[in-house]
């Protein structure tokens, strides 16, 4: 099909009309809430893979902190070393396996999200949007999140244990070493953290902080910006 001049006129024209033509608010809220569906997307798959957790030092799971005090009296546990490696193994597994299920609820609060300051949001901070998300669905999410960590904790893993029960087994051998007469001189508490709260935050804490890293990136690099919604209302930034 050939076109004339005047017809590769008018779509050059209609083109440069597009481009220059002031963003609405309908636009701008659908530009964010696809970056978040982008970056929630993206977040739980970098996370839920095996070591997604465990070997990335900015979100990998500690012993919480009320445990510190079992890796400072370590000696005094029989094997406990290789107890601890093997908790904070299954913490990490734990969260994990529970971030598989995060997307559909990221992508349910997403898409119940209403942005009244949607220019303000785009104008905002590396990170304004998701500091937004988290500040609407933090608590629906951690309420959604909770029974897929319960169950992920309760799950089976290596040697058919499940991390509750590496944990129990850790705090039990520690807190009988609290309890002894050499651990009452050294004035040992008991640990009684229990782990789903724990893990449950942990875990949605990566969860924004990987989503806040995809923003960046669609905010700041025009190579992320995978659909012509992204491209059109974080094109604005590049102007």
């Amino acid at each position: 099909m050939l076109w004339s001049c005047a017809e590769m006129q008018a779509v050059m024209d209609q083109y440069n009309l597009e481009q220059y033509r002031p963003l609405t608010d309908g636009e701008v809220s659908t530009g964010l809430k696809e970056a978040l569906r982008v970056g929630s997307v993206n977040a739980a798959n970098i996370l839920s893979v095996e070591d997604g957790f465990y070997k990335d030092e900015l979100v990998k799971i500690l012993l919480p902190p009320e445990a510190q005090k079992i890796s400072k009296n370590i000696s005094m546990i029989p094997g406990g070393k290789d107890l601890i490696d093997k908790v904070e193994i299954r913490l990490n597994r734990a969260a994990e396996d529970a971030v598989k299920e995060a997307a559909p609820i990221f992508a349910s609060a997403i898409t119940e999200m209403t942005i009244a300051d949607a220019f303000g949001i785009l104008k905002g901070n590396d990170d304004a949007a998701t500091q937004y998300l988290k500040g609407k669905t933090s608590d629906k999410l951690k309420d959604l999140f909770m029974p897929k960590v319960k169950a992920s904790l309760d799950k089976k893993l290596v040697a058919n244990i499940s991390t509750n029960e590496s944990w129990n087994l850790l705090t039990s051998n520690y807190n009988k070493v609290a309890g002894s007469f050499a651990g009452k001189l050294a004035n040992l508490q008991a640990v009684n953290t229990k782990l789903d709260d724990y893990v449950t935050q942990k875990a949605l804490d990566a969860l924004f902080l990987k989503v806040a890293e995809e923003e960046k990136q669609i905010r700041k690099d025009p190579l992320k910006r995978i659909s012509n919604i992204l491209k059109r209302v974080f094109g604005e930034l590049d102007k």
